[in-house]
């Protein structure tokens, strides 16, 4: 019996095979490689911690092998999920944190220490996106100059979280300068660092860093 290819049920049957076949290949694909896309971003992870700590330039292998030198722990702090690190003689706390931008999510890793004077300040930062404008907000992430001015900006005044990103800098040692033409995007990040670092100021991080240093 000779198959009538023009005819309504032919149409369907065949395109429902096929359907079935593409979904099939599609999924087992997906599967074989999942492994694999789950190891990139595990290490592109690992990679924005590291340039947190001042430390770029790494290929993969490089920078797996830098993690695992300079991240200690990773644990909580007052309910925080932070990474305990030691980069040369210094002990540093990475925090990361995640926001909204203009368009879209916003994240990044802010790397604190304590210095002479045993107040609490920046070590590095670096900053991420998903979506914001190339050449205006997206320089959260693309200017490592803009990042790099966060190095050795106070946490604290008066009590409170006082690191922050305003139009005008008019407290240098707690305040870096917005991203010219990104004030809402630069706002993001500001709402950002104030609501990932708020953890600091309860009385049980004292006691779970106090119990961390008893160890």
């Amino acid at each position: 019996m000779k198959l009538n290819t023009n005819s309504n049920s032919y149409i369907i049957i065949y395109s429902t095979i096929l359907v079935v076949v593409v979904a099939f290949l599609l999924a087992f694909v997906y599967q074989a490689l999942k492994p694999m896309q789950d190891a990139n971003v595990a290490l592109d992870v690992k990679k924005q911690i590291l340039y947190s700590l001042n430390i770029r330039g790494l290929d993969g292998q490089e920078a797996e092998n830098k993690y695992a030198e300079v991240v200690k722990k990773e644990t909580e702090l007052a309910g925080q999920h932070v990474y305990l690190c030691e980069v040369g003689d210094k002990g540093i706390i990475v925090v990361p944190m995640k926001g909204m931008g203009l368009w879209g999510g916003i994240s990044g890793f802010l790397a604190l220490q304590f210095d002479d004077q045993l107040e609490l300040v920046v070590y590095g930062a670096y900053f991420n996106h998903e979506s914001e404008t190339a050449g205006l907000g997206a320089e959260i992430k693309d200017s490592q100059k803009w990042q790099e001015k966060f190095i050795g900006k106070k946490i604290f005044k008066d009590n409170e979280i006082a690191l922050s990103v305003v139009k005008k800098v008019e407290d240098p040692e707690t305040q870096v300068d917005c991203v010219t033409g990104a004030t809402l995007t630069s706002d993001g990040v500001d709402a950002m660092i104030k609501d990932g670092l708020k953890f600091l100021l309860s009385e049980k991080f004292e006691e779970d860093f106090d119990k961390i240093l008893a160890e």
